[in-house]
C-alpha cells in the first residue's frame, strides 16, 4: 500500500540542504551563484597573492551572496518581512561592484605576481557580474516604486473627500 505524499519522510542525504531547481534556473539565482563562486575565487586568489589586504572584501562578499543565494532559495525574504529584501540586495550589489573594481584596478597595478593578476581579472568580471544584478535590481525597485506611488495619491484623494471635517 502507498503512502500518502504528505506523510512522507524527505529522502536521506544532502538534497534537502539544496536549493529548488526552478530557483537554480532562474536569473536572480544565477547572478548570485555567480557571485558566490566568483568570490570565492577571488578570496582564493588574495590569499595565494602578495595582494593579501584584499582578500576581506571578497571573503565578506562572498558570504554575504551565500546567504541571500540561501534566503530566496527558501523563500526566507516572504516569510521575514521586516527587512526590504530588493533594497538591501542592490545596496549590496552596488557596493560589492564599486569595491571590486577599485581593488581589482590596485591589484592589477601595483602587484606584478601571477594571483595579483588573476585576481584583478576575476575582480573585473565579479564587477560586471554584480552590475548586472544591480541594473535589474534597480528595474524591479523602479517597478515597485511606480506601483506604490500610483496608489498611494488614490487612497489619500478618497480619504480627503470622505471627511467632512470643517475644522482647521
Amino acid at each position: 500500500m502507498e503512502e500518502p505524499a504528505g506523510d512522507a519522510a524527505p529522502p536521506p542525504g544532502p538534497r534537502p540542504l539544496l536549493p529548488p531547481r526552478e530557483f537554480l534556473r532562474s536569473r536572480k539565482g544565477q547572478l548570485l551563484l555567480a557571485e558566490s563562486v566568483l568570490s570565492f575565487i577571488i578570496f582564493i586568489c588574495y590569499i595565494a597573492s602578495l595582494a593579501d589586504s584584499f582578500m576581506t572584501a571578497p571573503l565578506l562578499e562572498f558570504v554575504l551572496a551565500l546567504f541571500l543565494f540561501f534566503a530566496y532559495a527558501t523563500k526566507l525574504n516572504e516569510k521575514f518581512k521586516g527587512l526590504y529584501w530588493p533594497l538591501t540586495d542592490f545596496l549590496r550589489c552596488v557596493t560589492a561592484a564599486i569595491i571590486y573594481f577599485a581593488i581589482s584596478i590596485a591589484a592589477v597595478s601595483k602587484y606584478s605576481d601571477g594571483a595579483s593578476k588573476a585576481a584583478g581579472v576575476f575582480g573585473f568580471i565579479a564587477t560586471i557580474v554584480y552590475a548586472i544584478d544591480f541594473y535589474i535590481t534597480f528595474n524591479d525597485l523602479v517597478t515597485f516604486l511606480k506601483q506604490g506611488s500610483s496608489d498611494s495619491p488614490e487612497g489619500r484623494k478618497s480619504e480627503d473627500e470622505d471627511s467632512d471635517s470643517d475644522s482647521d
